[in-house]
């Protein structure tokens, strides 16, 4: 028996364009095209991908609920026995296209699908606890690792194979416990941990803790009359127009704005570009996000010397942790540089 297989991959990867075609919408096209070239390599005789579905990015970031219905009904069309999706790597929008496409697919049709993402991308966190997410690198440059692990678990899901654990089938844990028998009780195999870990050998534990970065608090200004502060903004407050076309969810960029002047943010020349909350109140008065008219005032009664001429601005909806550290590092530099006492970061 050849398993149907249907492929679901962004704009990017369909040869169809980049950012500039991220608003492309869903369509179809028979066999495989770009990575699914590799997954049909890698499946053999064994699996054909009959269907491949495309979707561009920003499109199903601002349609969800309308583009997960469409895409499933072309999936569906083709008649699968299974789905993969991506893999989609960090690319923190396709990973949550990815994520929410393979979870549909798992709930309402009833089929196996595995997506691949690296870590953390957002779609890991979002969808991980239902669907298969195989480890992926950042970047796709790991698309000779990922294909063969994908094309692995697949296949073992069709076939109705028992799945191992994460650490023997490169999946994302996805917090399910499950009863097994070891030869040894749990003390005996903590104590061999222990020894191994101080004999400085390979060991691995069977329950790793989670890590948090650790980042020390700034001194607090001591003369406030003095400071230069400035505004930071994850909760997407931007210019009318959204000039530099900031997505609404797992942002890939931020924007730099001038203020020089302005006293207040009006919702004449402002409004809001996020996409994870009600935005009626932020477009009504944008001051509500980006408070310049209160700090204009404070600035007018002398309780800081001066608000920096510029502020950034991003959205921390689904965003990749990798891509705000570098919006941060970024930020924190050319604020460091053009002499910034403290900032003020504003979310939703």
């Amino acid at each position: 028996m050849t398993y149907r297989i249907v492929h679901y991959i962004n704009q990017f990867f369909a040869g169809i364009g980049g950012e500039e075609k991220a608003g492309t919408g869903p369509e179809s096209k028979d066999g495989a095209i770009g990575p699914g070239m590799a997954f049909k390599a890698a499946f053999g005789s064994e699996a054909e991908i009959v269907g491949t579905v495309i979707c561009g990015d920003g499109y199903f970031a601002e349609n969800m609920d309308g583009a997960s219905e469409k895409i499933l009904k072309m999936i569906s069309d083709f008649s699968p026995d299974a789905v993969i999706a991506g893999p989609a790597f960090n690319a923190g929008r396709y990973g949550t296209a990815c994520g929410a496409v393979s979870e549909a697919v798992s709930k309402k049709l009833g089929i196996p699908v595995v997506t691949g993402m690296y870590p953390e991308n957002p779609g890991v966190d979002m969808y991980r606890k239902g669907i298969y997410i195989v480890e992926t690198s950042d970047s796709a440059r790991g698309i000779k690792d990922a294909v063969p692990a994908m094309a692995k678990l697949i296949m073992k899901l069709l076939r109705a194979e028992p799945v191992g654990s994460p650490a023997d089938e490169g999946y994302i844990e996805r917090g399910v416990r499950v009863n097994c028998f070891q030869d040894k009780i749990g003390a005996e195999r903590a104590v061999d941990m222990l020894v191994k870990k101080l004999k400085g050998e390979e060991f691995r534990t069977e329950y790793p803790m989670p890590v948090f970065d650790r980042v020390a608090p700034a001194e607090p200004i001591k003369d406030m009359k003095n400071a230069v502060i400035a505004l930071v903004t994850s909760g997407g407050i931007v210019p009318k127009g959204n000039p530099d076309h900031i997505e609404a969810s797992s942002a890939t960029k931020y924007g730099t704005y001038s203020i020089a002047g302005v006293q207040s943010a009006d919702e004449v020349a402002y409004a809001t570009a996020h996409g994870g909350y009600d935005p009626t109140y932020a477009n009504t008065d944008p001051n509500r996000v980006l408070p310049i008219d209160v700090l204009r005032e404070m600035e007018k009664n002398g309780e800081f010397k001066k608000l920096y001429d510029y502020f950034f601005t991003t959205v921390g909806n689904g965003t990749p942790v990798a891509n705000a550290k570098k919006f941060g590092t970024e930020i924190g530099a050319r604020l460091k540089k053009d002499g910034v006492d403290a900032v003020i970061l504003t979310s939703t």
